[in-house]
């Protein structure tokens, strides 16, 4: 079996409900259609993969090269272009858009992502190890403790030492999807991700499993956006007759000082 993907953006976590009452710990990736904009083959690239594009930037931002390369496949300029090997490329065409429909409810994927960064950490929180006392005139507190012994008069590799935390490509294997929306370019995936909010993550078919579907139950409704939507739609209204009126009343004014 061809191996497939999409990419996505983490919008963060949240909970579903089956109708039997199950509760459901599920992250929520944004799949805008991607756009195929390179097939590469064994002949000119001596390896057959698909290059996806996705998040579309404006063309002021994007240099020449990049806009040569997207208008051979008749599309707008990307943010990320990534490519995906394994894949049978005469099921793609050049500039064919990839859906979130790809991937079906219950399907097992892999989910590749960017840790967060945590920045220059010390050993207490970088490895897990333990502090010295406190109190009593002990002059070792959170240090990294002992280099190692005397005779070799160096640090051995692999000593567990502060420096950089995090931005590490991590891939999360064995993820269900639990609900697939292409009205709302939506996957909802079993667990947690890789990455922060609005992070770049990419999802494939998984390399263990690549034929596994679980059974899944029926969710409840989910969507709690239509109300938050209204309330926005109001408010903006809203704004927008108090900025009418506020021009209304300068301008007015205005009027009136000249005459």
């Amino acid at each position: 079996m061809s191996t497939k993907g999409i990419l996505g953006r983490k919008l963060g976590m949240t909970q579903v409900f089956t109708k039997s009452g199950k509760l459901i710990p599920v992250t929520v990736v944004e799949v805008e259609p991607n756009v195929v904009t390179q097939i590469k083959t064994i002949e000119n690239d001596g390896y057959e993969a698909i290059q996806l594009g996705f998040d579309t930037k404006r063309e002021k931002l994007a240099t020449k090269p990049e806009l040569g390369h997207t208008n051979k496949a008749e599309t707008t300029p990307k943010r990320f272009l990534k490519e995906i090997r394994g894949v049978n490329i005469e099921d793609y065409k050049l500039g064919q858009e990839v859906k979130v429909d790809i991937f079906k409810e219950g399907e097992v994927v892999d989910v590749t992502g960017t840790t967060k960064g945590k920045g220059f950490q010390g050993v207490i929180k970088r490895h897990n190890q333990s502090r010295g006392p406190m109190s009593h005139g002990s002059h070792y507190h959170r240090g990294p403790g002992s280099m190692g012994t005397m005779l070799p008069m160096r640090v051995f590799k692999g000593k567990k030492l502060p420096g950089h935390m995090g931005t590490l490509t991590v891939t999360i294997q064995n993820l269900e999807v639990v609900k697939v929306d292409l009205e709302d370019n939506v996957i909802l995936i079993k667990g947690n991700i890789p990455g922060p909010k609005r992070g770049l993550v990419i999802i494939k078919s998984a390399v263990k499993n690549p034929d596994k579907i679980n059974e899944v139950e029926e969710l409840n409704s989910y969507v709690v956006e239509e109300e938050v939507t209204e309330k926005v739609e109001n408010q903006q209204q809203d704004n927008k007759v108090e900025t009418q009126e506020s021009t209304e009343e300068v301008t007015n004014e205005t009027t009136e000082e000249e005459k």
